[in-house]
């Protein structure tokens, strides 16, 4: 864009100097200089603080391990990786044999100990029993349906499901396979469909020209020559740089302390071309975006070149 302004600016002085028959001397050269310098300067210093622009930009989402609450060995899988499916969709079920014979066996246990109950309390009645024997089994009986309730509880979670839309990403489970519920081993990888969101990372010094509803575009390097159009979601409100946790040592400014830190802007696309491309963006796909701010909207269209001409530039690459 520098050499677009420097080389039409130029074109413009030398048809001046033409057609006006202005002489070369070393008053005028200088003059059409140093006014080309005042004015391509100003022009980019305004699109670069009112119309700021992400070189670092991606799309994120959010990653559910699947953690199973039970253990047992896998019986079958009813899921396919990458496949969206619906919320409460079965993803894999583990062996329910021992956790139904818990359940049969509390059952019984729960009948008998509900017979000993009716009888105590008969007997109570008749005076010939005492309260306490109605207390025993009495207790018993809500301690048998507390762990019924356990047991079920466990039955049921041998049928593992989707909790969200989305899909199951990298499965590595297959009928046989021993699973534990430990948070370090979780058997499957689930993606939720809402959770992706892009972000753009901008720099400190915009600050002032970041804010929701404020028109955005996008470019991903995955969609080279394609600009979607969007706007600002939110502008999130602290920078990762900044972050302290309790702990027992004093805060200090280290290497981390000298990094300023970007922004973290949320676009959303609103562009209805990006359904036709959607298919071709992965999860995590890098790119650039730019904000177009209220302020000195005239120079956006500068800003809007330099993003096309950024995203033809990922048709070459030096890579193979």
């Amino acid at each position: 864009m520098d050499l677009i302004l420097v080389l039409t600016y130029t074109a413009i002085c030398v048809a001046i100097f033409k057609i006006f028959k202005i002489p070369l001397n070393k008053w005028t050269v200088p003059t059409a200089v140093l006014g080309g310098i005042i004015l391509i300067g100003t022009l980019i210093m305004l699109m670069n603080y009112n119309h700021p622009y992400s070189e670092t930009s991606r799309e994120y989402f959010v990653s559910t391990p699947v953690v199973p609450a039970v253990r047992g060995k896998v019986i079958s899988v009813n899921v396919e990786a990458n496949v969206p499916i619906k919320k409460g969709h079965l993803l894999f079920t583990i062996d329910p044999v021992p956790f139904q014979n818990k359940v049969d066996s509390l059952n019984a246990q729960l009948v008998s100990a509900k017979l000993d109950y009716d009888r105590a309390v008969e007997l109570k009645k008749r005076k010939i029993g005492k309260q306490r024997d109605v207390d025993i089994t009495k207790a018993k009986m809500d301690d048998l349906t507390a762990k019924l309730g356990d047991a079920q509880y466990d039955l049921d979670r041998t049928e593992v499901r989707a909790l969200s839309d989305g899909y199951v990403t990298q499965m590595l489970v297959y009928p046989g396979l021993y699973v534990v519920p430990m948070p370090l081993r979780p058997a499957m990888v689930f993606v939720q469909h809402d959770s992706f969101a892009y972000i753009g990372w901008y720099r400190q010094n915009s600050a002032m020209r970041l804010k929701a509803g404020f028109e955005a575009e996008i470019a991903f390097d995955a969609l080279p020559g394609k600009v979607f159009t969007g706007e600002v979601v939110k502008v999130l409100p602290v920078l990762a740089e900044g972050e302290v946790q309790a702990n027992g040592t004093m805060i200090r400014l280290g290497l981390t302390g000298r990094i300023a830190g970007r922004i973290p802007v949320q676009l959303k696309i609103t562009d209805p071309r990006f359904a036709e491309f959607a298919q071709h963006v992965p999860g995590g796909s890098y790119g650039q975006s730019a904000i177009y701010s209220d302020s000195f909207a005239h120079v956006s269209i500068m800003r809007k070149i330099i993003l096309r001409m950024s995203s033809w530039m990922s048709y070459f690459f030096p890579f193979h």
